[in-house]
């Protein structure tokens, strides 16, 4: 269970701007945001609220204009290339809408991938068979994802997220293509793996029933956070229709 005092993740003043021809759009406007070790947080908001942008700065795949972001303590605002995509591959999992997944691999090459190119191709064997029996594709390690059905190569691209043993999981719409019942599946694999194994989650989606999974909710609004709620909280459906309108 994490004991550790220092967030996994910590943004500062997060301001991120856009130019679409003469005009500028102005993403974030200095978002303030902590994440402590097994959290599931969900964040939500209309569309062009910034959720994504957020997410982005967050998982170090985009630069802020302004603010920071700090990784278990460590700042990364002074980080070249190299380093971040270090800290990238070894501290940060990802899971996207779209599964990601590389279509002439098995389902354990793609899993192994990211131990394979951060040189932990030895630890991740043993971490593979903890995820398989884990996550219930044992028995789909050899298939291509095109063998595979839309949930179980959410389940494949939610080892490979998960196989360097990451400090946080950054999950973008995980269920947006999904069916309802196989995206409540995913949900619940998040969900229990935040309450048994201590995962870290931070998941955007515009789906209420998908964050009421997590244990809190971050909602933004042009930019900005514009409310929270615990989702143990007996309102905690009436704040998201208040914020976000659905």
């Amino acid at each position: 269970m994490p004991t550790s005092d220092v967030p996994v993740l910590r943004a500062t003043a997060l301001t991120k701007r856009y130019r679409l021809g003469d005009l500028t759009i102005e993403a974030l406007k200095g978002v303030d945001l902590t994440v402590e070790a097994g959290e599931f947080l969900a964040v939500m908001g209309p569309s062009g609220s910034g959720k994504s942008t957020l997410l982005h700065l967050l998982g170090l795949l985009d630069l802020p204009d302004a603010g920071g972001v700090e990784v278990a303590g460590e700042a990364t605002a002074e980080m070249d290339d190299d380093a971040l995509t270090a800290l990238r591959r070894t501290k940060l999992g990802f899971l996207f809408q779209s599964f990601e997944l590389i279509p002439n691999l098995t389902a354990r090459e793609n899993i192994l991938l990211p131990a394979e190119i951060a040189g932990r191709g030895g630890p991740a064997a043993d971490r593979l068979r903890e995820l398989a029996a884990q996550l219930a594709i044992v028995d789909r390690l050899g298939h291509r994802p095109r063998q595979l059905s839309g949930g179980q190569r959410q389940r494949v691209a939610l080892a490979r997220a998960l196989i360097n043993d990451p400090l946080v999981v950054l999950a973008d719409e995980p269920t947006g293509n999904l069916d309802t019942h196989t995206g409540s599946e995913v949900l619940d694999l998040l969900r229990n793996g935040v309450d048994t194994f201590w995962w870290t989650v931070v998941m955007v989606t515009h789906d209420p029933n998908a964050a009421m999974h997590a244990d809190r909710i971050v909602f933004l609004r042009d930019g900005q956070i514009s409310g929270e709620t615990g989702t143990r909280m007996s309102n905690a459906r009436d704040i998201i229709e208040r914020l976000v309108g659905v």
